[in-house]
């Protein structure tokens, strides 16, 4: 079920709400004035209306849907990827007596039956679930039973197919509520391009009202350093470090380079901790927990740490590496300086850094075939019961489950599959007309060549001689009125000695000496055979840009950068 009443705070009664979030304010959370932007949200979801908020990193997107949950009788569902994040957020929610919990993997049967109980007795006002859970038949089973007021999604962005952190997780999440009776949706981003934003609306189906309290922080101050080797970068970020006072997040694009930079850290004599996707988990929980009570000074970090970390005095972020894309740049370091005081946000750019992010971009999106393969199998399947994700899961185990969601997703868009309100996947009568799967596939190849043009405008930032947030605003699409320049980052301090003008070329190369020679690339054919330093000799199955896929003699299809294959003379 679920229960909205536009009317109720109209008119006359909107004086109404607004001293009944003041009294919130003071009384629960303890906190003098809303934020810019935070009214205009919360007043469209006490309106019923689906809304997605882009408000910057510490905008105070998580009242958001907070005030609202106090307001309105029923229960607030917030999906969210992480769930540390919803462990650090149920804490503060139960400090000051909001009746929250959580439904996750990381429960034991007795926690799970308990949340579960309390959701069913309508006993708490705030569910947390992940993206995976809220699509789960026996989850929507038990909200559908609920008054639901608000399905709220943290990190929005993460539902759409052109933005810069897709996840296949959030694939379902529309139908998921379509299934738990349509409540409005509140989806929150601290980022969005135009193009992203209209896609949200797209993957959800929902006309949303947009509110967008734009990115810009003045207390962030950018710099670029250049610099000309690894060893280099290592000791401009140790100086960095012992420079800046207060404490601070170093970025690395790998876990080698996290491991080294930390190396250089505690040799210097630094307090530093380490965080990284290969750590065990219990130790990537204690050295969180050493940076964020203050025990160690400096968290050495790849993009697996800082989603929903909340350390307000943060005074520096320093990336050793460039981002695959600004988007990215600017949520990571925009984890500095939350309380509103100054911080530095300063990137080490070395022109060779750019390969690593290409060879990341070489992601195996689905192809023709594997899209006919999971139509056939649905329509396989549905002969002989209902077709669950598991069974799809069980029945294509040589595809990686990310991609049979992707699949699906594009199957749906295609109405050659559809789903009922158990979620369950079901054929259409259609014959699936010549073509169709290919098309359907070249959707990817497109979101490939546009994550390769963001990162040609994170190289085109690094090397650029404008204002940094000038940039940046010009890349969100974000008109800043009145903004000129941020006259704080390094280039609005120290101009280039040659004043920049359209006449200008900014060159993606090495500053201060004319660039070597390039080799020529080697050049591939489909059929053609090529090797690899690791694999061996294989056949060119599919050529897409600088991307080969090679068929090799084990039966496994890999893609490389044509960079790192060899030519075989035949």
């Amino acid at each position: 079920m679920t229960r909205h009443d536009p009317t109720l705070m109209h008119r006359g009664l909107l004086a109404v709400r607004r001293n009944t979030i003041r009294r919130l304010l003071d009384a629960v959370f303890g906190i003098a004035q809303l934020r810019e932007g935070q009214q205009r949200v919360i007043d469209s979801v006490l309106d019923g209306k689906d809304t997605l908020a882009i408000m910057p990193t510490g905008g105070g997107k998580s009242l958001c849907y907070q005030i609202p949950a106090k307001m309105l009788e029923g229960i607030t569902v917030v999906v969210s990827p992480l769930i540390s994040l919803m462990k650090d957020q149920l804490e503060k929610l139960e400090e000051i007596g909001i009746r929250s919990v959580q439904v996750n993997s990381s429960l034991c049967a007795e926690e799970e039956h308990a949340a579960l109980e309390a959701i069913a007795s309508e006993s708490c006002e705030i569910v947390f679930c992940t993206p995976e859970r809220l699509v789960s038949p026996e989850f929507i089973a038990v909200l559908r039973k609920v008054t639901l007021d608000i399905v709220v999604i943290d990190e929005a962005h993460c539902i759409s197919q052109w933005g810069h952190d897709f996840r296949p997780a959030y694939i379902g999440l529309a139908a998921a509520i379509e299934a738990i009776g349509r409540p409005p949706v509140l989806a929150l981003t601290a980022t969005a391009t135009d193009e992203v934003i209209a896609d949200i609306g797209k993957q959800l189906g929902r006309k949303l009202n947009v509110i967008n309290t734009g990115i810009y922080r003045p207390n962030l101050h950018y710099r670029v350093r250049q610099v000309t080797s690894a060893k280099e970068k290592y000791q401009e970020a140790l100086r960095l470090v012992q420079e800046t006072p207060g404490v601070g997040i170093v970025y690395a694009a790998t876990v080698k380079v996290a491991e080294e930079m930390l190396a250089v850290l505690e040799e210097a004599g630094e307090s530093v901790t380490l965080y990284h996707g290969k750590l065990p988990s219990a130790e990537r929980k204690m050295n969180q927990d050493l940076f964020m009570e203050g025990e160690r000074r400096v968290m050495v970090a790849t993009n697996a740490f800082g989603m929903g970390i909340d350390k307000s005095d943060t005074r520096f972020v320093v990336h050793l590496q460039i981002p695959a894309n600004l988007e990215s740049y600017y949520q990571e370091s925009g984890r500095a300086g939350r309380d509103g005081l100054d911080a530095e946000c300063t990137l080490l750019f070395l022109q060779d850094d750019k390969r690593i992010q290409q060879f990341f971009l070489v992601k195996h999106y689905p192809d023709a075939q594997e899209l006919q393969l999971v139509h056939e199998t649905v329509r396989t399947l549905a002969e002989e019961g209902a077709v669950t994700g598991r069974r799809l899961e069980d029945a294509l185990e040589d595809i990686a489950d990310a991609n049979i969601k992707v699949c699906l997703k594009l199957l749906k868009d295609a109405k050659l599959v559809r789903q009922n309100r158990k979620l369950d996947y079901l054929p259409s009568a259609a014959e699936p007309r010549p073509g169709v799967y290919a098309r359907l596939a070249q959707v990817y190849v497109q979101k490939q060549e546009r994550d390769k043009d963001a990162l040609e405008q994170m190289v085109g930032y690094a090397v650029s001689g404008f204002c940094r947030w000038k940039l940046l605003l010009d890349y969100f699409g974000d008109q800043a009125p009145g903004f000129e320049s941020c006259c704080k980052c390094d280039n609005c301090l120290n101009p280039p000695a040659l004043s920049l003008s359209e006449d200008i070329v900014i060159r993606d190369d090495e500053f201060d000496r004319e660039p070597a020679e390039e080799a020529p690339k080697p050049k591939f054919e489909v059929g053609a055979c090529a090797r690899s330093a690791k694999y061996g000799e294989g056949v060119v199955i599919a050529i897409a840009g600088e991307q080969v896929t090679v068929d090799f003699a084990d039966g496994e299809s890999r893609s490389f950068m044509a960079d790192f294959l060899d030519q075989v003379a035949t």
